[in-house]
């Protein structure tokens, strides 16, 4: 499948890394390997680690990567970057980025459930591996625990409308599609704006799946023990909950003396990127240096 992948942010990611070619660089979401590929061809001769739980962007990023060397392409959670450093024999990296956006390979690719614009099955898993389904939540839990989710992880202020509304039509048949679970949530809400009134809950739902606040959390802390005296940490989030835990992580850092932060206030896409490319529109970076 040909999917159209622009790295948000790519220039000043790569500005903020201030990359060297005998460095060690993490891209700890490697997605389609845009950020990668921008790495390798700047500080050409360094060492790239990409680190992906999804199979299938691995092997399109190994073949977007196959002119380079010193490339390690690894299935794993970003959260474990840490142990797959490690594993490969290296104890400190000069460098890392963690785009916490969903992938466009998630986003485009049939079947794989994370759309509410297309009839597909109500899958969500960025790893397929993994047991849990955005189908196995909404027809298997507890309605307030339903509302808990769409709330905590989506800021829905009609949760529990939502909630409600997915209780009652499960009663009667099993949700399993996208298309199916957009227009339960569209009827209990109705249309407001320019935004599908299913937003915030399939980002709620896509977010419970994949555990995505725990393992940000995780792979910030992670990352921090790995970078050398003067490594940045970069990291792009796309909604006020990343931002947030992402922002709290550096202060704290910077305040037990271990890191300085370099964006007082986070970079924000061009207003060129925002109209070439919409997906960066609410993308945030933030910046820290180790000490």
């Amino acid at each position: 499948m040909d999917v159209i992948h622009v790295p948000v942010m790519l220039e000043e990611v790569l500005a903020a890394l201030e990359l060297k070619s005998s460095g060690i660089y993490i891209d700890a979401t490697l997605g389609l390997g845009g950020h990668a590929e921008g790495i390798l061809q700047c500080a050409q001769g360094c060492t790239l680690i990409g680190i992906d739980r999804d199979e299938n962007a691995i092997e399109i990023a190994r073949e977007r990567l196959k002119g380079f060397e010193k490339v390690h392409l690894i299935k794993n959670r970003f959260s474990n970057m840490k142990d797959v450093v490690n594993s490969l024999g290296y104890e400190k990296v000069n460098g890392i980025i963690l785009d916490a956006g969903v992938s466009t390979l998630h986003l485009k690719a049939e079947g794989r459930g994370f759309s509410f614009m297309r009839d597909e099955p109500l899958d969500m898993r960025m790893d397929q591996s993994s047991d849990l389904t955005a189908e196995k939540v909404v027809n298997s839990y507890k309605e307030k625990d339903l509302a808990d989710i769409i709330y905590q992880y989506g800021e829905e202020r009609y949760s529990r409308r939502i909630a409600k509304s997915i209780v009652f039509a499960r009663r009667k048949n099993r949700i399993t599609s996208c298309k199916e679970l957009a227009t339960i949530i569209e009827k209990a809400v109705g249309r407001r704006g320019r935004i599908h009134p299913a937003t915030r809950s399939f980002q709620a739902l896509r977010i419970k799946v994949n555990s995505e606040l725990d393992e940000l959390s995780k792979a910030v802390d992670s990352g921090a023990e790995l970078l050398e005296e003067k490594g940045r940490f970069c990291v792009l989030s796309y909604h006020s909950l990343e931002d947030r835990i992402v922002k709290n992580a550096f202060r704290k850092l910077a305040k037990e003396g271990l890191f300085r932060i370099i964006t007082k206030k986070p970079i924000v896409p061009e207003r060129e990127e925002q109209k070439l490319n919409p997906s960066s529109r609410s993308a945030k970076l933030r910046v820290a240096e180790k000490i």
